[in-house]
């Protein structure tokens, strides 16, 4: 499946550019707009990046945290530092394991995060800005001829932007 996205500026450009893709006979049911009054861009289905970053953060935890406990035990059993001299040589070393623990939670978090965030998302972060400032997008999905077509009409109404995607077969 081919998809393009052009950006228009104003609902009445991208009312416009819709009518003018219908004339030249693309199918309406492969033709969206997204903007206000329109479909938003979780109904579409772009990738929400904050989604992308938990998932990010969520998958680093499974083995930042308890690499992160062993090096802090290991830690402190080799350095010998007594963070609490109370509690004796194996309670100092599970609180060196807690502190590193700890220290792989929150890196995790930040990386895992930052990365999904920046970067899990694709281009929906920067699509999703523009629906934010009030802008419109006319998706066409279907062939590459279609898209193809769809790019000529749409050109005629010079978008900020106009990009096509293939999106990738299952292996």
């Amino acid at each position: 499946m081919n998809y393009l996205i052009a950006v228009l500026p104003d609902r009445m450009q991208a009312e416009a550019a819709y009518s003018a893709l219908a004339q030249e006979g693309l199918p309406s049911q492969q033709i969206d707009i997204l903007g206000s009054g329109y479909k938003s861009a979780d109904e579409f289905g772009l990738i929400d990046p904050n989604i992308q970053a938990k998932k990010g953060a969520k998958r680093l935890i499974y083995w930042l945290v308890p690499f992160g406990f062993v090096a802090g035990y290991a830690f402190n059993f080799l350095t010998g530092i007594e963070i609490f001299p109370v509690i004796g040589n194996v309670g100092n070393h599970l609180i060196g394991g807690l502190l590193g623990a700890i220290s792989g939670a929150l890196g995790a978090y930040l990386v895992g995060g930052g990365v999904g965030l920046t970067v899990g998302s694709g281009d929906a972060l920067p699509y999703r800005n523009r629906l934010n400032q009030g802008k419109y997008l006319i998706v066409v999905k279907g062939t590459e001829e279609l898209t193809r077509q769809a790019t000529r009409v749409l050109r005629q109404f010079e978008p900020e932007n106009i990009q096509g995607y293939t999106e990738p077969t299952g292996a």
